[in-house]
């Protein structure tokens, strides 16, 4: 039962996460998927996600329509975690000083401490990423498919397919894959580390701790972190 609830309320924050990136894409732009990409993308990771249709079109519905109603922000927050990792985070808020306290109050708990504006994403860079599992196609069709799209690379892993591209070109890339591959699991900007830092036993859990900490609170969206833990540590810490 205490496993349930907390699988339950993982789920409920998720779904709060993706509704309000609905609710501001469709506040941003047209409240219509089809002309609107960022709408389209958050649209298309919420079904991905399991959301149904009606709660979907509902959370565009009422940003269409409500004037004066929840008016979000966005919000990057930067810092460091404990062994010097770099994190940004990615909040969409109401409440812009609620979210700077609790942001720092989990950095400082955490072994962190939040910084200024661009004091660690000169380490990251942004870019584009369309994603794809594993069995979408060969690895060879989507590197064909990909460039042809405009994209710069594919990472494959065994998550799946990493498509990178530039970041004005991520819809245009993302277009031109799904009708090749059908909808991508997931079309969303991303900052890459451009070096990491590898973590040892006792320090993953302190790192990771903190990214926990920073994902449950409801106004973050995203968090970015340039760590890396080595496989001889995944192999103890799984034993």
């Amino acid at each position: 039962m205490h496993r349930k609830g907390a699988q339950d309320a993982r789920r409920a924050r998720q779904f709060a996460k993706l509704l309000r990136e609905i609710t501001v894409a469709a506040k941003q732009g047209l409240p219509d998927p089809a002309a609107n990409a960022r709408l389209r993308a958050a649209v298309t990771t919420a079904y991905k996600q399991n959301m149904t249709r009606d709660t979907v079109e509902r959370a565009i519905k009422k940003a269409a329509g409500a004037a004066g109603g929840e008016d979000f922000s966005e919000v990057r927050y930067e810092g460091y975690g404990p062994a010097g990792v770099a994190v940004i985070v990615e909040a969409l808020t109401d409440n812009r000083n609620r979210t700077a306290s609790d942001v720092r109050s989990a950095f400082s708990k955490h072994g962190g401490a939040l910084g200024e504006t661009n004091s660690v994403s000169f380490m990251f860079s942004r870019v584009g990423l369309v994603t794809y599992r594993p069995e979408a196609a060969t690895d060879d069709a989507m590197l064909e498919a990909a460039i042809e799209a405009g994209a710069d690379d594919v990472v494959r892993d065994e998550d799946g397919h990493q498509v990178i591209c530039a970041i004005d070109t991520l819809f245009a890339v993302r277009d031109a894959l799904e009708q090749r591959f059908g909808a991508p699991e997931a079309a969303r900007f991303d900052w890459r580390p451009s070096t990491t830092v590898a973590l040892d036993e006792e320090r993953v859990a302190s790192v990771l701790k903190l990214i926990d900490a920073l994902e449950e609170n409801d106004d973050v969206q995203t968090v970015f972190a340039n760590y890396d833990i080595p496989d001889a540590v995944l192999v103890r810490l799984a034993s």
